[in-house]
């Protein structure tokens, strides 16, 4: 039996029934969290036990990271000047058509082992640029290999159509393709890297499309998760007429969503639709505010994602508070506005925001039970914060030290599964400058050909 045994930690489990743990040990056998509690004994088990000193450590659940296009990473900062529009022209319809397999894997791979090392353990990776088999087996290939668990959201290209070819917008998800993931690569559901489908929805597809998709995604059990937003609809009222069809529930996934209005909002809350909201890069990119307080205001949480590298950090404690503050900040002037004064307490507890990157992700992809808190039974996914660096000490809130001021400098440790993946600030992987080397080399060859193509770089 393994067992690894933290002790004399902080630990915020974001169980409510456990709740958080001053001083507390924290048990994993097998790869399963097994006993949160003040102080464990080990008996006659110690000897085999790896014993971690937690003193002047935070111990939270590993975080959920509910929406990003991996396949980006080498191409990091590149479109920080883009707003939306350009993002399709540039990247869509420019580079993303230059991406062969290995850069596809590399920057997957990469990206992944960064979010490691920021201290996601779950990994949305919505991958929508994937015009072969090969190209996906690539991004497969490197989750797999980066050890994170992820959901890999199969997706589609989004070029601009050759003469002859239908535009991206009228051709239907796949099957062929799902079905040879689940019965090869993907074929275990309970894997380390399990499937979902990354499909376009009604604001990016003609209605028989979005029918094919939603259907596809229903008949095989898979969370559907589409973008909604950024310019007009292909299918206006699209929504009214998948909901009329029965189609829409929990296992579908709306990211963005800033232009809903509120009564479809509050159509599609009722029908069990998760949200993943991407706040910095919604706000960078002229997406419009993200709708973290509408929901709230409706009695459901967001969940949060990074989005684009080639914009922004993947750092998802940043992200997490941006969202916050952002939301924080409409409050008040919302306040100002209507009473003539800021109010009297703050309208969002950080607490709330930990759980946007926790319990909720683990929400949106059904995996409540079994990912998103320190609870025995579940599995040992977890996060050592070092509490005595010098940005974070003295500790007097653990919960706002970890919302409002973690960085990545501060996380000290990762496990996934029982696994040690970070230890000691460091990631435990080998070879890591040759990965680097190649992902640079990518991201140089991909500037180069799309320059010598003629295209803005």
């Amino acid at each position: 039996m393994k067992r690894t045994l933290i002790q004399s930690a902080t630990i915020i489990s974001m169980d409510d029934r456990i709740g958080d743990v001053r001083d507390g040990d924290l048990l994993v056998e097998n790869g399963r969290i097994a006993e949160v509690r003040p102080s464990i004994a080990l008996g006659s088990g110690a000897a085999e036990t790896e014993i971690v000193d937690g003193r002047g450590r935070i111990v939270i659940p590993g975080l959920v990271n509910a929406h990003m296009h991996t396949w980006q990473t080498g191409l990091r900062g590149f479109a920080a000047n883009w707003t939306l529009l350009e993002y399709f022209r540039r990247m869509h319809a420019g580079l993303a058509t230059l991406f062969m397999p290995d850069d596809i894997y590399i920057a997957t791979l990469v990206g992944a082992l960064n979010q490691i090392n920021c201290g996601t353990t779950t990994l949305v990776d919505w991958c929508h640029n994937n015009p072969s088999p090969a190209h996906t087996d690539a991004a497969v290939r490197g989750l797999i290999e980066s050890g994170i668990r992820a959901a890999f959201f199969h997706g589609s290209p989004k070029p601009e159509p050759k003469p002859g070819e239908p535009h991206f917008s009228e051709v239907p998800h796949p099957r062929h393709e799902i079905e040879r993931l689940l019965a090869g690569p993907l074929a275990d559901r309970n894997s380390l890297v399990t499937l979902g489908l990354a499909i376009l929805g009604p604001h990016y597809s003609i209605l028989d499309v979005s029918l094919h998709d939603f259907r596809l995604a229903r008949e095989l059990g898979l969370i559907a998760s589409m973008h909604q937003g950024g310019g007009p609809a292909k299918t206006p009222g699209g929504w009214e007429k998948l909901i009329e069809a029965g189609l829409v529930g929990p296992n579908v996934n709306i990211v963005h969503g800033n232009d809903l209005p509120d009564e479809l909002l509050q159509k599609l809350i009722d029908l069990g639709v998760t949200f993943s909201v991407t706040p910095e890069n919604e706000m960078i990119q002229g997406h419009g505010f993200p709708i973290t307080g509408r929901l709230l205001k409706r009695g459901v949480r967001p969940t949060i994602g990074i989005d684009l590298e080639s914009v922004l950090p993947g750092d998802l404690f940043s992200a997490a508070r941006v969202a916050l503050s952002m939301q924080r900040a409409l409050d008040n002037a919302e306040m100002r506005r209507s009473e003539g004064t800021i109010p009297a307490t703050t309208t969002i507890p950080a607490r709330e925001a930990l759980r946007w990157i926790t319990t909720e992700g683990a929400r949106m992809l059904g995996r409540e039970d079994q990912i998103g808190s320190l609870t025995p039974g579940k599995l040992a996914d977890l996060v050592i914060i070092n509490a005595d660096d010098l940005n974070l000490f003295p500790v007097h809130d653990p919960v706002a030290s970890v919302v409002m001021q973690t960085s990545l400098a501060n996380v000290e440790a990762v496990m996934i599964g029982g696994i040690w993946k970070k230890r000691n600030g460091k990631l435990l992987v080998d070879g890591l400058d040759r990965k680097k080397e190649l992902l640079a080399q990518s991201g140089r060859r991909l500037v180069r050909d799309i320059e010598r193509q003629g295209h803005p770089a």
